[in-house]
């Protein structure tokens, strides 16, 4: 039997208000592809396409409106969606940390989450594959971590308490 803390790890976790706000902008996206397309025909009919500006323009508003959509597509085909985990004993999708960084004294508390619910707290949101998120999965108070950050630089954390997140 599966315990919510394991079944929070399995995918992206989501609130149903976050999966619902999701779902409308990708329903919206893929609504506005008819337009889109003949915004690119009107601007391909203004003439030499090396010089036409309007045409490339919506040329690249149409590769980010895909782009988008695809990541909305994947993020919903993977999202766990429901309350989160209401007893925690170790980091995973959907809990609330709190760290403290080698060499200093204060702590830092953040959601481990997808960045697309950052919308519902004013917790700051890490990714489970950030380089952070990813050290710190699985680990239980007490725990210390240490993780490559982007710069190349090794940073140890200590994982000081975990608590389940209320939106």
């Amino acid at each position: 039997m599966s315990t919510p803390t394991d079944e929070q790890n399995k995918g992206v976790w989501l609130t149903q208000e976050a999966h619902d706000r999701l779902k409308a902008e990708l329903d919206q996206l893929v609504a506005g592809r008819p337009a889109m397309s003949a915004e690119i025909n009107a601007r391909r009919e203004e003439g030499d396409l090396k010089e036409n500006g309007g045409y490339h323009a919506a040329k690249d508003e149409q590769g980010k409106q895909e782009a988008r959509i695809r990541q909305l597509t994947d993020l919903l085909r993977k999202a766990q969606v429901g309350e989160p985990p209401t007893k925690v004993t170790n980091a995973a999708t959907g809990t609330v940390i709190t760290i403290r960084f080698q060499g200093d004294d204060e702590t830092e508390k953040f959601l481990l989450g997808s960045r697309e619910i950052a919308g519902t707290t004013d917790l700051t949101v890490y990714s489970p594959e950030s380089a952070l998120g990813a050290a710190i999965m699985g680990a239980a108070p007490g725990a210390t971590v240490t993780y490559q950050a982007p710069n190349g630089r090794d940073i140890t954390v200590e994982v000081v308490g975990i608590e389940p997140f209320v939106p």
